[in-house]
């Protein structure tokens, strides 16, 4: 609790004990109220003063205003113990509201601490601690173990355990070695490492996370832009009514103005807005915290409402439905054996850095003797050409085939076809297929349980090859050999306004289709600026059946919305009609007030442990 929070609670139990002894002292007249007073001003000397300060300012209908002239009303006509009592729930239910907010910020706060304090970069031999903002590009940085990793970089010494549950949500930590990355906010678990700065800290991975977090706030639903402007037509509204309740019938019908002075004040007690303006916004707050613990950022409560939205889901094939590794799957001999035939190829490949090349040497998976390799071309669109023992070996696709009249042939398969020729004699081919996730199928399954009416796949592959992944991983629709604009056209089809269409990228490439959705998201996004800038949703981790629990917790956050809102409404709904027929009295306008908000808090603040269970 803060030290704020502290002396509010102070302030609350002074006033109750001093509300008791002045319930219970024989007294009356002007010492009654002197004595009822003191609690009052003791509680509630900071609403009264808010009121003033804002009536000064033009701002006339908020929640203070309502407070302080039911109260003082209440004074008015000699409800002394209510007007206290009115005051000391109203700062019970701003407690609540404040350590609801502030659990929920620290909750954010605990899980986004991955901002690093110093940096230890190596400069003339020398080790020297500085902010990460003083790192230039490419200088060396050495982490130690249980060190946080300040900036992005490709470890150049050294192998250790990385810890990334605060970008990812992912509890294991992942092994990481010479040549391969490591990003900011991540954990250094094992060994010491010397990092070679990829980015500065204005454009690291930690940095971009924490900008998108403290942005979210400002980027409203339209359920929680609704209630704001409700609030600011429905408050003036009722005061008026309060106004008319309290003239009106004495005047045209000759009440008691003291009865009808009393129902106006239950009247604005009841119907200060406080509920539905504090719980809706602490809701979608507490379920960006929910969400960011599964490792899934939302930039705002608006695209969390799109999210619970989402009726077609379109996916890019490569990185996002398939691991984006090529893999050779067959090896189809002509005149050589299938050994013969990859080692000619990989011979060749290897000279190249091309991934389906890479994914040849991988497969050969032996010593390759570069030195019987000479006169290496890369031959543009083609593939390559080389001499391996005074004979001219090509590898590449049917144009290069027919470029030295080798008597190739399609294959059967589906996949990318590497052919290889020797001295013009087709030798055979290699098939190279993209790996699909092993959890792209249940990925795909959860979100029809969810209710996802429709899916479709967007690849720039073959039509083959895009037909047996769909086989694969049961999507609905596949459209293949798709150049980059013609993705965005494919979305913009499947645009409808009765339905709310998200498209799932790696966001490396796709930055285009990620913004012409209704809702972008981006996956395998750690350590990719493209996609913390491109998408409205950021799966930082690999896992596509993050997608799915995204889903479901945007959900449950909007089914807690909609429930405070419902009870709110309802309630206040049903508490002005008693109060204005004079049958609710002000202690049941506290509950209707103090009662409801400190129960919406309770519900919202529910958001904050949602998961995908």
């Amino acid at each position: 609790m803060s030290r704020k929070q502290k002396k509010t609670l102070g302030r609350i139990l002074l006033s109750a004990a001093l509300l008791i002894a002045a319930w219970i002292a024989p007294i009356d007249g002007s010492w009654k109220l002197i004595a009822f007073m003191v609690p009052y001003l003791v509680v509630g000397y900071d609403v009264l003063w808010s009121a003033i300060r804002n009536i000064l300012h033009g701002q006339i209908f908020d929640e203070q205003f309502l407070m302080a002239i039911a109260t003082l009303g209440a004074f008015g006509v000699g409800e002394y113990p209510e007007a206290v009592a009115v005051m000391l729930f109203y700062q019970i239910g701003e407690l609540f509201q404040s350590i609801a907010v502030g659990r929920s910020r620290r909750s954010i706060a605990a899980l986004m601490d991955i901002r690093p304090d110093t940096a230890t970069v190596l400069r003339d031999g020398q080790e020297t601690v500085v902010s990460p903002e003083e790192v230039a590009l490419g200088e060396l940085i050495l982490v130690k173990p249980g060190e946080k990793i300040p900036l992005d970089g490709e470890i150049m010494e050294g192998t250790t355990s990385v810890n990334t549950a605060a970008l990812t949500g992912e509890s294991l930590p992942v092994d990481r070695t010479v040549g391969e990355n490591v990003v900011s906010g991540s954990v250094n678990l094992t060994g010491v490492i010397t990092v070679r700065v990829h980015s500065v800290f204005a454009e690291s991975t930690v940095s971009k996370i924490l900008t998108l977090m403290e942005e979210s706030a400002a980027k409203k639903a339209k359920v929680e832009g609704f209630i704001t402007r409700f609030a600011r037509v429905y408050t003036p509204c009722v005061v008026t009514g309060a106004a008319l309740l309290a003239l009106l019938p004495p005047l045209l019908f000759g009440g008691l103005w003291s009865e009808w002075l009393e129902r106006a004040l239950v009247f604005l007690v009841v119907s200060c807005p406080c509920a539905l303006v504090v719980s809706v916004p602490l809701s979608f707050f507490g379920g960006i915290g929910g969400a960011s613990k599964q490792g899934i950022l939302v930039k705002g409560s608006n695209y969390m409402e799109l999210l619970s939205k989402v009726s077609v889901a379109v996916f890019d094939k490569t990185g996002t439905l398939t691991k984006g590794e090529f893999k050779v799957s067959d090896i189809h001999p002509s005149v050589v054996d299938e050994r013969t035939l990859l080692d000619i190829a990989a011979a060749v490949e290897s000279f190249s850095s091309h991934p389906i090349a890479a994914s040849i040497v991988r497969a050969h998976n032996g010593h390759i003797d570069k030195s019987r390799v000479s006169d290496v071309k890369e031959l543009a669109g083609l593939g390559l050409s080389a001499v391996i023992d005074g004979q001219t070996v090509c590898v590449g696709n049917g144009k290069l085939m027919d470029s030295v009249h080798a008597k190739w042939h399609e294959c059967h398969l589906p996949g990318t076809a590497v052919h290889i020729a020797r001295n013009g004699e087709y030798l055979g081919h290699v098939i190279i297929n993209d790996v699909v996730k092993p959890e792209a199928k249940e990925a795909l399954t959860r979100l029809k349980a969810l209710g996802v009416d429709k899916t479709v796949m967007l690849t720039g592959d073959r039509i083959d090859v895009a037909k047996a992944v769909q086989a694969e991983v049961c999507v609905d629709e596949v459209k293949a050999q798709l150049m980059p604009d013609q993705k965005v056209t494919a979305v913009e089809e499947l645009l409808d306004p009765k339905a709310t269409v998200a498209f799932i990228g790696d966001g490396i490439n796709d930055a285009p289709v990620l913004s012409r959705a209704d809702l972008g998201v981006a996956m395998g996004a750690m350590g990719s600026d493209a996609a913390i800038e491109a998408a409205d949703i950021v799966l930082m981790d690999d896992k596509l059946t993050k997608l799915a629990d995204a889903i479901s917790i945007a959900r449950k956050t909007m089914r807690i919305v909609k429930q405070n809102i419902t009870f709110a409404l309802a309630v206040k709904a049903v508490v002005l009609a008693l109060g204005a027929m004079g049958f609710a009295n002000m202690w049941i306008a506290v509950f209707a007030d103090v009662g409801v908000l400190i129960l919406a808090i309770l519900n919202a603040m529910r958001a904050l442990s949602l998961s995908k269970k």
